[in-house]
This record gives C-alpha cells, sequence and structure tokens, in this order.
C-alpha cells in the first residue's frame, strides 16, 4: 500500500501574528514553523498503517527551501521520503492542481490530509485535491479502519458522528480524534538521524495557474481593557452590567 501524507508548513500557535508591505503579506519574521496539527494527526495515523501493514508513506509539501525542515520532521517521525514542490502555496487551487499532477503519477492508494490549515483556515485543498484525482473523499474524518482494499470511516457531522464504508483509493481530510493527542508522534534522536539519509526530492512546479491573489490582511481588533471588582461590591458589577456591557 502506497500511502500520500500532505503536509502544511505553519506558523506555531502561539507566534504573534504581523504583516508587512501594507498588510498584503503575513511577516514570518522570528516566526516558528511547525506541521500544521491536522496533517499531525493524518501523519500519526499513516504511521500506525505503516507499522501494521507494512505500507510506504510519503509526505509531500507545497512550498519553499524553508519548509524542508518541516519535512525533515516528518520524515524523522518514520515517513519513507518526501517531495517538496517548488512554490509558493498562495492559492487553494494552486496548491490542489500541484499536489494532484504529482499524485496522478504515483497511483497512491491511501492521500491524507489535513481539514484545513490553521494559517488561512482555508479547508479547500482537501476536497478540490479529491476532485482533480476523481476519487472518494472524507472530510472531517476522526476514525479509519482498512481491511485490504475497503474502508470505513467515521467523520464529525453537526451533532454526532457518522459512519461511511468505501473501497480505495481514497482521500481523507483528518482532524483531532484520528488518533488520540496521546499518540502523536516525537521524532526521537535515532529517527532525526536516521532522515537526514532518507530522500527529499524537490519538483518544480508545473503549469498550474493561480486563480485568486491577496487584496490584504486585517488583525482582529485588541480586547478592551478587563475590568476587575471586588468579589463583595455587587452593587458596582450590576452598574457596569447596566452602563458598560449593557448586558442588563
Amino acid at each position: 500500500m502506497k500511502i500520500l501524507v500532505c503536509i502544511s508548513h505553519v506558523p506555531d500557535t502561539t507566534s504573534k501574528i504581523n504583516f508587512t508591505n501594507n498588510n498584503t503579506e503575513f511577516d514570518s519574521n522570528g516566526i516558528t514553523f511547525v506541521i500544521n496539527p491536522y496533517d499531525e494527526f493524518g501523519l500519526t495515523r499513516a504511521m500506525q498503517i505503516k507499522e501494521a501493514t507494512g505500507a510506504t508513506v510519503t509526505v509531500i509539501n507545497v512550498g519553499s527551501a524553508s519548509t524542508e525542515p518541516t519535512l525533515r520532521k516528518a520524515l524523522a517521525i518514520g515517513a519513507d521520503d518526501a517531495v517538496r514542490i517548488n512554490a509558493e502555496p498562495t492559492d487553494a487551487a494552486f496548491v490542489a492542481r500541484l499536489l494532484a499532477d504529482y499524485a496522478e503519477e504515483q497511483n497512491f492508494d491511501l492521500i491524507i490530509t489535513g481539514r484545513e490549515s490553521i494559517d488561512y483556515n482555508g479547508g479547500a485543498v482537501p476536497g478540490m485535491l479529491a476532485t482533480y484525482l476523481d476519487i472518494p473523499f472524507v472530510n472531517a474524518c476522526i476514525g479509519l479502519e482498512l481491511k485490504g482494499t475497503k474502508s470505513t470511516v467515521i467523520r464529525e457531522i453537526d451533532g454526532g458522528k457518522e459512519t461511511l464504508e468505501g473501497n480505495l483509493p481514497m482521500l481523507l481530510a483528518g482532524q483531532k480524534g484520528l488518533v488520540e493527542e496521546k499518540d502523536l508522534r516525537i521524532p526521537a534522536m535515532r529517527g532525526i538521524m536516521m532522515a537526514r539519509k532518507k530522500p527529499l526530492t524537490v519538483i518544480e512546479a508545473g503549469e498550474a495557474v493561480k486563480q485568486t491573489s491577496v487584496l490584504g490582511f486585517e488583525l482582529p481588533e485588541a480586547k478592551a481593557a478587563c475590568t476587575m471588582i471586588d468579589a463583595d461590591n455587587v452593587e458596582q458589577l450590576v452598574e457596569l452590567l447596566h452602563s458598560e456591557a449593557k448586558v442588563i
């Protein structure tokens, strides 16, 4: 079995976000980048399948050379090889088309992505990629079991869960629940050393065309100052809820 895991290179959730060039570009100075958390759940599930069945796991990313440490971390976790498509991932359809062009040539049995990336939160790439490849797609996946070419998938829906059955090849967009958080892999020293010898292939972007462009970004409004009130001063609390918060 051949598994492809799509990896996004995203800012750590504790990073302070700023923009440059008249608020049209993300300022990456001083930012620590990590594997997109949703992708990390997918990568861990792929590793579990590899260990159970002997599958091969390829990780792929669309990005510049600055994303290679993230791919190397995925290799250290246990992926067999990595691919970087040399392009800036600024448009969902553009990214999906590039990923599809590569995947079409390799005939993967299972493709796993995250539900969305935590930087732009578009959530569009997985569905577009499945459409380009013309394969079944399950979003918000929180469970996956395989038996040969048959799959049983659980996905989260409003107010509950849905269990589906299907055949490979297919594409899953995973999230928290696909594996337990305690099962997420941390690269060991041996894995880090072995990752240096694993292949990381760089390929140039094909003829895909970017269909959108960024006009600008806005930071959310700063939170108002917090007013502290003595626990015994009920009258002041009621007055502020009435005159300032206007909730009573």
